[in-house]
């Protein structure tokens, strides 16, 4: 219909202006005289002829119009065809890529005492967002005393928007032990952002002679300005059963709960500082250490953090 209707109105237009046109030669032909019959005959079929010239032009570019469509339609319909035999992969648009980040963070903490102690952490994780491998370094060395490690491998699965699942083994050295310094631990957890976008790592480790024991790590940021950053934290261990040489006390184990505040030089170098308030519930009695009760304490002192 788009098509027919301006070619129908351009007929009729022309042929209502032809029929005029006659009508009024008519009426004039019987009082003029020969010559001017004549050049009214003229008139008329030149005008005739330009009638049909119009209505053969118009017919001409509107089949063109239609041809063009037609085109048109056929290209679109060839192309949606193509489109559903060969799919546009965009999973690398949508998180399919593979990234790498390394986070480093070394601080420097004094007690109450004067005593101070080296705590170091590094993350690293590798994959897609769904897909990841997260490798975890710590280290923690009082002053004046041997250090103890711990290495954790963990692999992780998107479960939701804000969580990852995580599954592997964490193997840990203590140098204060004579006996069973080196352990190895399977660890099961989770790992996103919990309400109020509080950062969360909850882990579940299970050991040899019934070791089983829980650990959380939260922490959120609060901006004061874009580079000033406020980072309350909590780090707490709870033992569920300990049957080894060096058991610790069952129940809340440890509890650093403290507050960093960090410059953020740029994205990769931020130096803070850290105010910290611990508590450990000490260790049992075994045939190889004696029991030891409870110790509360504040630290403080300053650090810096990497990442790349």
């Amino acid at each position: 219909m788009r098509i027919i209707k301006p070619c129908t109105y351009t007929v009729l237009s022309l042929a209502l202006a032809s029929v005029t046109q006659m009508t009024m030669a008519q009426d004039a032909h019987h009082s003029m005289p020969m010559s001017a019959q004549h050049e009214l005959h003229s008139s008329l079929d030149s005008s005739h002829q330009e009638m049909q010239t119009g209505i053969e032009s118009s017919q001409i570019e509107h089949a063109e119009h239609a041809e063009h469509a037609e085109h048109a339609n056929v290209s679109s319909i060839a192309s949606r065809a193509a489109s559903a035999q060969h799919p546009v992969d965009h999973k690398r648009e949508h998180g399919g890529q593979i990234y790498q980040a390394t986070e480093i963070d070394s601080r420097w903490l004094n007690n109450a005492d004067g005593r101070g102690s080296l705590k170091t952490e590094i993350e690293s994780r590798i994959g897609t967002d769904e897909n990841k491998l997260f490798i975890k370094l710590h280290a923690d060395k009082a002053e004046s005393q041997d250090a103890d490690y711990a290495a954790q491998v963990m692999y992780s699965r998107m479960i939701s928007d804000f969580w990852d699942a995580q599954i592997g083994a964490r193997y840990r050295v203590d140098e204060h032990q004579v006996t069973d310094k080196e352990q190895l631990d399977a660890a099961v957890g989770l790992h996103g952002l919990a309400p109020y976008f509080f950062e969360t790592d909850a882990y579940l480790y299970l050991g040899a002679e019934k070791q089983v024991s829980f650990s959380l790590e939260t922490e959120r940021d609060l901006l004061l300005t874009q580079k000033l950053i406020l980072k309350p934290y909590l780090n707490l261990d709870v033992v569920l059963s300990d049957d080894s040489a060096y058991a610790q006390k069952t129940g809340l184990s440890a509890v650093w709960l403290g507050l960093e505040t960090r410059y953020e030089i740029n994205k990769k170098l931020m130096p803070f500082i850290d105010v910290a308030y611990s508590y450990e519930k000490g260790n049992q009695h075994t045939a190889w250490q004696a029991e030891t009760g409870s110790e509360k304490q504040w630290w403080y002192g300053a650090g810096v953090r990497l990442k790349f």
